[in-house]
């Protein structure tokens, strides 16, 4: 017994002292709360402070490394993919996206879309005090049932009922501004994107010059529509829960102390931090479904596109094949994505629910076991509605951190749209500044070829067109003619002849303002002066007078004083004016290009560049398809018209027409002189005799052997 008294006494001595130390640090505490509290908020608030600076400098080194490689124009030559996939995150080059986007759908303090913020933020605000309303009046409605007071508890229903009509007309209005939200967004995205894509002739060098964007249709229609509903909800779901989350705390401070308040935020954040780290990243992978959802449209529009030429060679099986492969591609990474939600939606609903609504159970309970500074709560129906209101309001702050929580994931989610967008922007401001990134082929690797393509020429305006040691580059790169010199003056034709590959169409889109030019001068005339009609003209949607007049509009051809007679006298030049009536009058909207015959749009073509009456026309094969009558009257009437033509054909008919030939010979060298129609075709003649003879000498030598063996 001794031996056990000996051992029991250090044990009741260890625990008094204990008791006594918890007292006495307890009395310090309390005696120094308000010092500790501020100190501790003002720590937060520094700490708060430096990392939003962090923030911000990196953000400024991001930029000026950006404006540094965009200050060196030219044509990059890339090895497999033109651009390496930038990985999706929530870093500052997201935030530096973000906000370059967000001054574009809000362009200014007096913006609708600012107007549509505030009084959305405005019912976000009376919805939080509604709230808190609600939870002070759902813990006296259980304090009456406690206490069996009925009178109290009817009268607190009654207010329950006319809550309800403010609570409803809140909800719904805070619907509509998330939606006006959205599509104020879209439309002030879509109308920039519009102007930079459709100006400076960037929609063509984004698809011919630059390989970074493939599905730019998508990106422009889908991705903006995704990114604008997207920061829409997103503001809605965020701005309410930190708005409840701050309220609610304050509310709950005052109730429950800030201490175990402060303990539980504690708790929460360390488990938050966790859950951070073992989110995988959506938006990486919601980045890369867009992708393969676009590539998946891309292949079934080049199937339409390329409908006849595949069903000629029957190639239905290979393109079958091609297309189970890009969706089996998008569906391996759908289900990846799903399986990835499956496995972070049981960590967050394990920790959102069941671990913090442990620790908010804990802590509603503590003014009903701890006597809290300014507060007295006397009975079972005080504890009943302190306990009651203290929970309703942890859990809708828990809910509203919930909610912050479950945005993490739409925010990664914006963060993929937001990098896809921004990367439109990117490659479109880009090529507005001259640089541009393509697969190109070998031979531009080389020091020669990778000066040509990383140099630029200028342009100069002048009456007249000339090139002056001007290189002709190939899309792929490949360097056709390294230094061109030619001169066309007005009234001046050429004929422009060469084999395929040689740099015709090159020199046509230099002309066109199209490509870029890599070196040496070009003198020409204003794009206004300068019309062209490929070998299968463009006919856009709209009615028979605007294929005739575009891209000119209706206003646009009444303000030059030109009427219908004027519209049907030029069809009648090229004799197709029956088919106004045909169609049913200059009003008429069909499917021109599947209306009218390839040699009925030639002559529209031919109509248009009548239409117009520019000082230059580029004319690419663009009489293939009509009589030889009909060619002579074309030609006539445009240089009766004074337009000077520069002509790509093979069609001998046309020689007479021309005054100079620039011929390529598809080995980067070529020949521009006058050119002598009739000479030309005697010459033509007797080469074309001479081969014949030449075809002809194999069976003449093999009838001298047999009757040499005779």
């Amino acid at each position: 017994m001794a031996v056990q008294s000996k051992i029991i006494l250090p044990q009741h001595v260890s625990d008094k002292s204990i008791k006594q130390l918890v007292s006495a640090l307890t009395d310090i505490y309390l005696k120094h709360r308000t010092n500790i509290s501020r100190t501790v908020y003002i720590t937060l608030f520094v700490a708060l402070i430096n990392r939003i600076r962090n923030a911000i400098q990196e953000q400024k080194a991001a930029s000026l490394h950006q404006a540094r490689v965009r200050q060196h124009p030219g044509t990059s030559s890339t090895e497999g993919e033109a651009t390496i996939k930038k990985r999706v995150e929530l870093n500052r080059e997201f935030f530096k996206n973000l906000l370059r986007l967000l001054k574009i759908v809000i362009p200014g303090w007096r913006s609708k879309e600012l107007r549509l913020i505030l009084t959305h933020s405005f019912f976000l605000v009376i919805r939080t005090l509604i709230s808190l309303y609600v939870a002070e009046l759902d813990g006296k409605l259980v304090s009456s049932l406690v206490r069996g007071k009925g009178r109290e508890f009817l009268l607190g229903i009654v207010w329950w009922m006319m809550v309800a009509l403010p609570a409803t007309f809140t909800n719904s209005m805070l619907s509509y501004h998330q939606c006006k939200l959205a599509l104020q967004y879209r439309s002030r995205l879509t109308n920039h994107i519009h102007d930079e894509y459709l100006s400076n002739m960037t929609f063509y060098s984004l698809s011919a010059l630059d390989d970074r964007i493939k599905n730019a249709d998508q990106l422009i229609t889908v991705d903006v529509s995704r990114f604008s509903n997207s920061l829409a909800e997103l503001y809605s779901n965020l701005a309410k829960p930190i708005l409840d989350m701050i309220i609610y705390n304050y509310s709950l401070s005052r109730s429950v102390g800030g201490e175990g308040l402060f303990m539980m935020s504690l708790l929460v954040q360390v488990s938050a931090n966790v859950m951070r780290v073992l989110t995988p990243p959506f938006g990486k992978y919601v980045a890369e479904e867009a992708r393969l959802e676009g590539d998946f449209r891309f292949q079934h529009s080049r199937l339409i596109d390329y409908s006849e030429e595949i069903a000629l060679y029957h190639g239905h099986q290979a393109e079958r094949d091609s297309l189970d492969k890009g969706y089996f591609t998008l569906i391996k990474h759908v289900n990846r994505i799903l399986r990835r939600r499956y496995y972070h939606s049981l960590m967050e609903d394990f920790v959102i629910k069941y671990f913090w609504g442990a620790l908010g159970l804990m802590l509603c309970s503590v003014p009903v076991f701890f006597q809290i500074p300014g507060q007295t709560l006397r009975g079972m129906g005080d504890r009943t509605e302190s306990f009651v209101t203290n929970r309703r309001m942890l859990l809708s702050s828990s809910d509203a951190f919930g909610r912050v929580m479950f945005s993490y994931k739409e925010i990664t989610e914006l963060a993929g749209y937001t990098s896809r967008v921004s990367t439109l922007l990117d490659v479109m401001d880009d090529i507005q500044a001259g640089h541009f990134e393509k697969k190109l082929v070998s031979s531009a690797g080389t020091d020669e070829n990778a000066a040509i393509l990383q140099g630029r020429g200028k342009v100069v305006e002048s009456p007249d067109i000339e090139f002056i040691d001007v290189p002709i580059v190939s899309p792929n790169g490949d360097i056709l003619v390294r230094k061109l010199n030619f001169t066309v003056r007005q009234g001046e034709h050429l004929l422009i002849v060469g084999p395929n590959g040689c740099g015709k169409s090159s020199l046509f889109r230099i002309l066109g303002g199209l490509w870029p030019i890599y070196g040496g001068t070009v003198r020409k005339p204003p794009f206004t002066d300068i019309f062209y009609i490929p070998q299968r003209p463009y006919l856009s949607s709209g009615t028979l007078r605007q294929q005739i007049i575009y891209p000119d509009s209706l206003r646009e051809m009444r303000d030059k004083r030109v009427s219908d007679a004027d519209l049907l006298r030029i069809l009648g030049t090229v004799e197709i004016e029956h088919i106004v009536d045909r169609v049913g009058g200059w009003d008429a909207e069909e499917e021109w290009r599947d209306v009218l015959s390839g040699g009925l749009q030639q002559r529209v073509a031919m109509a248009r560049l009548f239409y117009h009456a520019p000082k230059y026309a580029i004319l690419d094969e663009c009489t293939s398809s009509v009589t030889l009558e009909i060619e002579k009257a074309m030609y006539d009437n445009a240089k009766a018209l004074g337009i000077t033509l520069m002509t790509v054909s093979h069609r001998r008919s046309l020689w007479k027409y021309h005054g100079h030939i620039l011929q390529f010979d598809g080995q980067g060298e070529y020949i521009f002189t006058r050119l002598d129609a009739e000479k030309r075709m005697r010459l033509e003649d007797e080469k074309d005799e001479l081969d014949l003879q030449l075809r002809a000498v194999p069976e003449i030598e093999r009838r001298i052997a047999e009757l040499t063996a005779l």
